[in-house]
């Protein structure tokens, strides 16, 4: 499982149910982040809580709404609507500007000690479509989210920071949002695989991605894919390919039902390899851990597969970085 926690530094109670629990990772939001010093003291806790110095440690540091860390520890950076817009007037800026916006996402996290970045978003929002996703998707055309989303993990990755992919099979048809409520989509499985499923497909070789609570009515009525057998083993393993560390979306998300035992096991049951919780609650996250057992089989091999995939950062300039992402979109935008 990967955990949150309460607030910017660990609770004793907190230190000893992660000693005794061990989750495979963490992931920090907002409330878990005050200052340089601070952050970087709540990582190290929160890996030696584990004994593990390559614990991973995640965040959702997308650009526009979605970035947990601002200004002074990073900037704001611009959404990706923005980037497609771009990509849009002039394919090689907006590709450059994409893979530079990861590559100065990687400067940013690296230096606190983060490991992953829930990016990119590979879901291809349709019309009358909830805007959970709206500015935070690439484009409309699933080969533009391709093309950007691979420019995105690329420029993750040449900083040393994993990408995470999301959300498999596809959030851009939803017409809720599944933080407060449970999105069905009625699309037929050929709409889906020759657009919903097109970017995920084409980006199967990266190590990580997070299902979408949402349900395929064309695929599995009853179940959301996040604890549906059928579209986590006939769709995104089977016709999108990916064969990397699946992980749910946060557990304690409104789109799923009952109490957080029952829904740890019947994400694990469905098929993913790890359950995310996110917000914190002791309470909670004892429910998610009694159902959770350890790593062992396929997802050990699949989280040790992430571990090894991770690789140095390149030699990249920080500030040449900065100042040529900040000329493209002068120059073109």
């Amino acid at each position: 499982m990967i955990l949150g926690a309460s607030g910017t530094a660990l609770t004793a109670d907190e230190i000893a149910f992660y000693r005794d629990e061990r989750p495979w990772g963490f992931i920090l939001f907002a409330r878990n982040i005050a200052d340089e010093s601070q952050l970087r003291d709540l990582i190290v806790t929160m890996r030696d809580s584990v004994g593990r110095p390559d614990a991973p440690i995640f965040v959702d540091q997308e650009g526009g709404r979605v970035q947990r860390l601002r200004p002074p520890l990073a900037p704001n950076y611009p959404d990706a609507a923005a980037l497609g817009a771009l990509y849009a007037q002039n394919r090689d800026a907006g590709l450059r500007a994409t893979w530079l916006m990861s590559r100065l996402h990687a400067f940013d996290l690296a230096r606190y000690g983060f490991s992953a970045d829930c990016l990119p978003v590979l879901d291809v929002p349709a019309p009358g479509a909830h805007d959970v996703i709206g500015n935070r998707a690439y484009a409309r055309e699933p080969a533009a989210v391709t093309a950007l989303g691979r420019a995105a993990a690329e420029g993750l990755m040449a900083g040393g920071i994993l990408p995470v992919m999301k959300h498999v099979p596809g959030h851009g048809r939803a017409a809720a949002d599944s933080h407060l409520s449970l999105p069905r989509v009625e699309a037929a499985l050929a709409d889906l695989r020759s657009r919903d499923f097109v970017p995920f497909k084409a980006l199967r070789d990266l190590p990580m991605a997070m299902t979408a609570h949402v349900v395929y009515e064309a695929i599995d009525p009853e179940w959301p894919s996040t604890t549906s057998a059928r579209v986590i083993g006939e769709i995104i393993r089977g016709k999108i390919g990916f064969d990397g560390l699946l992980m749910s979306d946060d557990v304690s998300m409104k789109a799923l039902s009952g109490d957080f035992r029952v829904r740890a096991a019947a994400i694990l049951e469905a098929g993913c390899d790890i359950v995310l919780h996110c917000n914190g609650v002791m309470q909670e996250m004892r429910a998610v851990a009694e159902a959770t057992p350890e790593l062992s089989g396929k997802a050990a091999s699949r989280a040790a597969g992430v571990l090894a995939a991770r690789r140095a950062a390149d030699d990249m300039d920080e500030t040449e970085a900065r100042a040529e992402f900040q000329r493209i979109f002068e120059t073109v935008a």
